[in-house]
C-alpha cells in the first residue's frame, strides 16, 4: 500500500507531534509513524520527566511509618497510571485531526521523499514532500563485561516499568538521570551506590553548589564512589555483583538492580538515513542546520535526535522553529536560545541557568557573587513551612555592568524560580532590578531579593585594566 502525504513525522515525541498537530489543524495531510503504541507522546511523558518526577513526589510524601515495598508498589502503580493516561491523551489530540493519521511501525527511509513503514500487519510505503525525523534517543550500554547479559541490569526504562522495590541499588554514572534515581530510591527505603568514574559529581557546578548538593544526597543515605571505574558484573540468582577499582584498588558492591545511567545516544540505527542522503555525526546524531534542516532541505530532525541539548523544552523550541521555517517569517532560529535552564530533580532539586563562577571568570568577567545558604535566609518563610531549609542560592554578576551572568538554586521550588531567573536574563534585568521587584510573600520567590541584596566581589576577580600614565 502506498500513501502519499504532505508530511510525514517519524517518531510521536514532543516536537514532531506538535509539528504534526500544526500542520494538520492546517489542513495539510500528516501521517506519524510510531513503532511503539507504548511511546505516544515521547520520552518525556512515557519513559522520562512525567514518571520520574511522579516517583519524585511520592518518594517526598512517604508516610516513613508506612513498610517501604508496600509504598513503592503502589507509587509505581500510581505512575504507570498517570503515564497511560498522558499517553492516550496525546494519541486522541492527534487522532482527533481529521488529515492526521497516526501509525504504528517502523520506518526506514528508501529515498529522500520515501520511507517503508514495517507494520505489525504488512509494510507501508509513504512518499512526502516535508519529513521530519523525531526518533529521540536511547541509552547508552557500556562495554562491561557481564553488564549485558546481566538479569540484575537495567536502564531507566527498566527500571520504572518495575513494581518492586529493589533493597540496593547500584548506580554505573553520576549524570542528571542517576543522580534523580539515586534521590528517589534512597528515599523509598533502597540502599543506594552510585559509582561515578569522573572525580566528582556534578562536575558542571561551581565547588560550593556541588558540595551542597552532594551533601544533601549522603545526607539521605546515597553512598557515592567517585573515581570508581567499572571493570566487570557477576551475576547470581539473588544480586549482582559490580567490580570496580578505585585508586588502584579493587572494590566491589551488591546489589538486586544494577542501572546503567551512562548516557543516551540518538536513535538513528535502521532508519536508512545513507539512502536519503541524510548525514549524520560519528555519534550518529542527525547533522542540521540553525533552523534544524538536514542535508536533504525538506527533511528536518527534532529533538534529541539531532545532537543537541537533551531536554523536552528544547524539543518543544525545536517544533516552533519548524513551524515558522515553514508557515512564519523563517527567521526563528537555535542560535535565538539563550538562558536556557535546567534542572536535577534531586530533593531539594538543583536548577541551574547560564555561567558558573568559575565559567565567567574563566571567560574574562570581572565577577560578584550574591550566595546564601537557604536556612539563613530570613525572608523566605516557605522553606521553613514546607520543612526543608536545604541548599543554596547562588547568582553570578558581572561586577562592571551588573548583568546577572548565571544562577544556581538549590531549594525547594528551584525548578520554578529557574525560569523567573531565566527569564530575566533574556530581557537584559539587571542584578539590582531583580533584587528590588516585588513578590508575593509566604513564596519562595522572595528569598532571591535577599540573596541579591548579599553580594559580595567574587573570589577570583579578574584584574583591572592598567589606565594609561600608571605602573603595570
Amino acid at each position: 500500500m502506498h500513501l502519499s502525504m504532505d508530511m510525514l513525522v517519524i517518531g510521536f515525541g514532543t516536537g514532531g507531534k506538535l509539528v504534526a498537530g500544526a500542520m494538520g489543524r492546517r489542513g495539510a495531510r500528516v501521517a506519524i509513524v510510531e513503532q511503539s503504541d507504548h511511546m505516544y507522546g515521547g520520552t518525556c511523558i512515557n519513559i522520562g520527566c512525567v514518571p520520574t518526577k511522579s516517583l519524585v513526589h511520592l518518594a517526598e510524601t512517604r508516610n516513613l511509618d508506612a513498610d517501604p515495598d508496600e509504598w513503592f508498589r503502589r507509587a509505581a502503580c500510581t505512575t504507570k497510571v498517570l503515564t497511560g493516561q498522558l499517553r492516550q491523551k496525546n494519541f486522541a489530540a492527534l487522532d482527533a485531526i481529521e488529515t492526521v493519521t497516526v501509525i504504528n511501525g517502523r520506518a526506514a527511509f528508501l529515498d529522500p521523499h520515501t520511507v517503508s513503514v514495517a507494520t505489525p500487519h504488512d509494510t507501508l510505503v509513504i512518499s512526502a514532500d516535508v519529513i521530519v525525523i523525531d526518533t529521540g534517543s536511547e541509552p547508552v550500554i557500556p562495554h562491561i563485561p557481564g553488564l549485558s547479559a546481566s538479569c540484575h541490569t537495567y536502564t531507566s526504562t527498566g527500571l520504572l516499568d518495575t513494581t518492586q522495590r529493589p533493597g540496593r541499588l547500584a548506580i554505573i554514572g553520576g549524570g542528571n538521570v542517576g543522580i534523580e534515581f539515586a534521590s528517589v530510591y534512597a528515599q523509598f527505603g533502597t540502599e543506594v551506590t552510585v559509582l561515578e568514574e569522573s572525580g566528582r559529581l556534578f562536575a558542571r557546578e561551581d565547588d560550593d553548589v556541588a558540595a551542597a548538593a552532594i551533601a544533601i544526597l549522603r545526607d539521605a543515605g546515597v553512598a557515592i564512589r567517585t573515581g570508581a571505574h567499572v571493570t566487570a558484573i557477576d551475576d547470581h540468582a539473588e544480586a549482582g555483583v559490580v567490580r570496580y577499582t578505585h585508586d588502584g584498588a579493587e572494590a566491589a558492591v551488591e546489589a538486586e538492580a544494577i542501572l546503567v545511567s551512562a548516557g543516551r545516544t540518538p536513535a538513528t540505527v535502521g532508519l536508512g538515513l545513507s539512502a536519503a542522503g541524510v548525514r549524520t555525526t560519528e555519534r550518529g546524531a542527525v547533522i542540521v542546520d540553525e533552523h534544524l534542516r538536514t542535508s536533504q532541505p525538506h527533511i528536518y530532525a527534532v529533538g534529541d535526535v539531532n545532537g543537541g541539548p537533551q531536554f523536552t523544552y528544547i524539543s518543544h523550541d525545536d517544533s516552533r522553529i519548524v513551524l515558522d521555517y515553514l508557515h512564519g517569517t523563517g527567521k526563528r532560529s537555535t542560535s535565538d536560545r539563550v538562558a536556557v535552564p535546567y534542572t536535577v530533580f534531586l530533593t531539594p532539586p538543583l536548577a541551574r541557568v547560564g555561567l558558573t563562577e568559575r565559567e565567567a571568570v574563566e571567560a574574562g568577567r570581572s565577577v560578584d557573587v550574591a550566595v546564601k545558604r537557604i536556612e539563613d535566609v530570613a525572608g523566605m518563610p516557605r522553606s521553613d513551612i514546607m520543612g526543608d531549609t536545604r541548599g543554596l542560592m547562588k547568582f553570578v554578576i558581572d561586577a562592571d555592568t551588573d548583568e546577572i551572568l548565571g544562577a544556581a538554586l538549590l531549594c525547594i521550588d528551584a525548578q520554578e524560580l529557574i525560569n523567573l531567573v531565566a527569564l530575566a536574563m533574556r530581557h537584559h534585568l539587571t542584578a539590582s532590578e531583580l533584587r528590588d521587584t516585588i513578590f508575593t510573600h509566604p513564596t519562595s520567590t522572595e528569598a532571591i531579593g535577599e540573596v541579591l541584596a548579599a553580594r559580595r566581589p567574587g573570589v577570583a576577580q579578574r584584574p583591572k585594566p592598567v589606565e594609561a600614565g600608571q605602573p603595570s
